[in-house]
């Protein structure tokens, strides 16, 4: 134990492995808190598209943080509440008037408006007027947009209105609400005018009882620290959440397999005789199985959970060509004098096996043992992009799938790059490691 310890210190010497324990370090981190912060219920339940509360977030809207680059001022999401941000009064006779305010300081425009509201009556709901208020100066208008008798729950899509945008002379109502341009100015040359927007809506409740609330969403061009999809989903959710997942499963399945294939080793080494040939044959036979296609079957037609997929990644990986490079360390191992002198007083052969040759040849596997982390890492990540990924749960991989549906052909680079760096990074991050671990461990190398 004491040169075991002695030989992890060695590991100082080697920075950039002290970096890649590091970047390991930060990556653990982020599990914790992600799993701590977000509960793993409360996670697929989020990342289901029918939550609700995704309805305040922008289709495919790239990271706010590009806001920080010289020259860029994209405008980010807006939401203003009847009863916070915006002012509500109501006068005896049931007329009432809601002001829905927001500063526009963006070089941009939004990408789509929508205003919802919500209204409580027994029989007849409330009527409504819906204007729109531009900033201040000579050029300030009021726009009629909406005028309609309410339902308890009302979305106006103010970017799907056709007869608005004929009135702003064909220009998209998410554009030509927010410019003072004259028509016929060119398309590249519109931009929108910056100050303080009003939407005011106004009307009549025809119950005592009755009540209207209101919600403007001005939906961005950039949102969050991930950006969001084409469910409207933040990202960010995913990539937090991918991390724990891929720990669990690149750790799991390591240990799993290599436990099982450094066991079969050493039990096959120290028996020998029919057991030996037994377990070389299974192994052989085993090696030859296509794992891919398994995978596939047991996706399509058994399940598709990510631990029914590591289940079978441990039950393929039991007779890996593992066990026949370990029996060949067991086999030199087992002739080494402190065995012979077990035998001696009489140990017994699995306390033989467990208690001193295993042992023995642990340092060898650690490397190997690290080193396989992020190829399972990898294939979870793989079998996701294929298709056979859980499709509940929020990880790199499903992000990765998804974004095959619109994000390479729509030009969404962010939503490629995000979960494809998080995976460079960790496989990256484990192979400066696990060299350093296999100069450290392999006497031969540890010569050069």
């Amino acid at each position: 134990m004491k040169a075991f310890l002695a030989r992890l210190k060695e590991f100082r010497r080697y920075p950039s492995a002290v970096a890649g324990l590091g970047i390991i370090g930060v990556l653990l981190l982020v599990s914790v808190y992600t799993a701590i912060t977000i509960p793993y219920g409360e996670a697929i339940r989020r990342w289901r598209p029918t939550d609700e509360r995704w309805l305040e977030n922008p289709r495919f809207a790239p990271p706010q943080w590009l806001n920080v680059l010289p020259g860029v001022n994209r405008p980010e999401t807006i939401v203003v509440r009847s009863g916070q941000q915006g002012q509500k009064s109501v006068a005896e006779d049931g007329r009432f008037e809601i002001v829905l305010p927001f500063q526009f300081p963006y070089d941009g425009f939004p990408t789509e408006l929508t205003l919802f509201l919500s209204s409580q009556y027994a029989v007849l709901g409330p009527y409504v007027e819906v204007v729109w208020i531009t900033p201040e100066g000579p050029d300030r208008k009021e726009i009629p947009l909406w005028t309609r008798s309410v339902k308890r729950a009302e979305r106006y899509i103010v970017s799907s209105d056709g007869e608005l945008a004929s009135r702003l002379g064909g220009r998209a109502p998410e554009i030509g609400l927010f410019t003072a341009a004259a028509l016929g100015v060119p398309k590249d040359q519109v931009k929108p005018a910056k100050g303080e927007y009003q939407m005011l809506i106004r009307g009549w409740m025809f119950e005592e009882d009755g009540d209207v609330d209101a919600k403007l969403v001005v939906y961005g061009q950039v949102h969050g620290w991930a950006g969001t999809d084409n469910m409207r989903r933040d990202l960010t959710l995913a990539l937090l959440w991918g991390t724990p997942i891929a720990f669990a499963f690149g750790l799991v399945a390591a240990v799993g397999v290599a436990a099982s294939q450094f066991t079969l080793g050493a039990i096959s080494a120290w028996f020998g005789g029919g057991l030996d040939a037994f377990l070389q044959f299974i192994t052989r036979v085993w090696m030859t199985l296509p794992a891919l296609p398994i995978y596939i079957m047991v996706g399509m037609f058994w399940s598709r959970s990510i631990w029914a997929i590591l289940g079978v990644v441990l039950i393929l990986g039991l007779f890996g060509g593992g066990v026949l490079m370990y029996r060949s360390m067991f086999l030199q191992a087992k002739e080494s004098p402190y065995i012979e002198a077990a035998r001696a007083y009489g140990a017994k052969n699995m306390r033989i096996v467990f208690r001193y040759l295993i042992p023995r040849v642990i340092p060898v596997l650690i490397p190997g043992f690290v080193s396989a982390i992020p190829a399972y890492v990898f294939l979870e990540a793989s079998l996701a992009v294929l298709g056979i990924g859980d499709p509940s749960l929020p990880t790199w991989g499903k992000v990765l799938n998804d974004s095959n549906i619109a994000a390479l052909l729509q030009g969404h680079y962010y939503w490629v790059i995000q979960p494809a760096i998080l995976l460079l990074v960790t496989g990256f991050a484990f192979a400066l490691v696990g060299f350093a671990l296999d100069r450290i461990f392999n006497p031969r190398l540890r010569a050069i």
